[in-house]
């Protein structure tokens, strides 16, 4: 089994900053993809940032220039680095991990349990 945890949540004032960490571990082979997603009430969860494991980045159009997604491959972790934040990134943010326990094989997809952003005054 994989387990992935969040950590890094909490209120802020607009403008401010946080920093999201997300942690694999288990049975991998390979950490192919780590991302985060988020969902906000009353809507659809949607991505926010990934990262492959040879460094490739993608940022949905809303975050970017104000969030940072960053890796560490020897320890299965990725950071979200979030500045400027706003009342419309408040929303539980899932960080997903996309591993292979053997190769070849298949892929396999896992997700943390949410960590709370709150951005208000």
């Amino acid at each position: 089994q994989v387990q992935v945890v969040e950590s890094g949540g909490g209120l802020v004032q607009p403008g401010g900053s946080l920093r999201l960490s997300c942690a694999a571990s288990g049975n991998i082979f390979r950490i192919n993809v780590m991302g985060w997603y988020r969902q906000a009430p009353g809507k659809e969860r949607e991505p926010v940032a990934t990262i492959t494991n040879d460094g490739s980045t993608s940022y949905t159009d809303s975050v970017k220039g104000r969030f940072t997604i960053s890796g560490d491959n020897a320890k299965n972790t990725v950071f979200l680095q979030m500045n400027s934040l706003k009342p419309e990134d408040t929303a539980v943010y899932y960080c997903k991990v996309t591993v292979q326990k053997i190769t070849p094989g298949p892929m396999w997809a896992y997700w943390g349990q949410g960590t709370q952003v709150t951005v208000s005054s």
